[in-house]
């Protein structure tokens, strides 16, 4: 009941809008950030968001061909701040050649990178995530990061593993129902996010909300006897352990442990986890490291 409780109370953010955030009017100056960009956008819950998938690149992990959605989608997000300035927060998801390259671009127009990790162990081609950041006025933002995201994709691209695809399908309502949440199908991608809305995150008075980057979120592909997770905890530093141990005494692997955000009150970390197998024993799994989350600060 207690872990249920808690939950109920993490798992308020969900990736799908309610219809009330949906109807939300992009701001005009929002919409010349697309143009600046030459991408593509959804406005919800207050950001601007627009996603930069990898689907150029086929990578295999482990042996197995996975689909974009599973963990290759990378995106840049704003928000208004006060004072007239407006957040930007975002994952590049980049090639090991184009890691430097892109970082100096992201250096050389004023903006920060925050963060550089791994996702997967056993990737080929080897990939890479860099979190970048920066508070200014929003034309000034989209300026900044066009040069940066004109070079994705521009270096020659590295030698693919052709792995095996998983055929079948998934019951996903299962999944969901041992999360504890809904989730979005995407391909032959299955995903669930949630935020944390038992802490704030602000930044020049923005909401550091899910869609900005402060969530956890758990991918699943294949069919219900052969499948794979991979995904991402946003934890307190005393959930950290709790976690840790919830999701390898499960049997899911731990791939990375790290920041994503630099300067933040409270202090946020994320891990990155990946397990293959019975999609719902997967699940069971996730959801135990969940219920670890919020314990330490009460909501249990």
């Amino acid at each position: 009941m207690k872990i249920q409780l808690a939950m109920a109370g993490l798992l308020v953010w969900m990736s799908g809008a309610t219809p009330a955030l949906a109807q939300q009017t992009m701001p005009t100056e929002y919409q010349q950030v697309l143009t600046t960009l030459a991408k593509q956008g959804d406005y919800k819950d207050n950001v601007l968001k627009v996603n930069i998938p990898r689907s150029d690149i086929k990578v295999a992990v482990d042996g197995i061909a996975l689909p974009t959605p599973l963990g290759f989608g990378g995106w840049v997000a704003f928000t208004k701040g006060d004072l007239g300035v407006d957040v930007m927060m975002g994952d590049l998801v980049l090639t090991e050649a184009e890691v430097n390259p892109v970082m100096s671009a992201v250096l050389d127009n004023g903006l920060d990178a925050t963060a550089l990790h791994n996702h997967f162990f056993a990737d080929a081609p080897r990939m890479f995530d860099m979190h970048v950041h920066r508070h200014v006025p929003i034309a000034d933002l989209a300026k900044r990061i066009q040069p940066a995201l004109a070079l994705i994709g521009k270096t020659a691209p590295p030698a693919t593993s052709a792995g095996r695809a998983i055929e079948g399908k998934l019951d996903t309502a299962a999944l969901a129902k041992i999360i504890g949440a809904p989730g979005e199908q995407t391909g032959d991608v299955f995903k669930i996010t949630l935020g944390r809305p038992d802490f704030t995150v602000k930044e020049m008075g923005a909401v550091i909300n899910a869609r900005m980057g402060l969530n956890t979120w758990a991918a699943f592909y294949g069919n219900d006897g052969d499948a794979v997770v991979a995904g991402d905890v946003a934890m307190l530093a005393s959930e950290v352990t709790p976690v840790l141990k919830a999701l390898r005494t499960n049997g899911i692997d731990v791939v990375a442990i790290h920041h994503h955000m630099t300067g933040t009150q409270p202090d946020v970390y994320f891990l990155h986890y990946w397990g293959k197998g019975p999609a719902q024993k997967l699940a069971t799994g996730v959801k135990a490291a969940l219920g670890q989350l919020g314990k330490a600060h009460g909501t249990h």
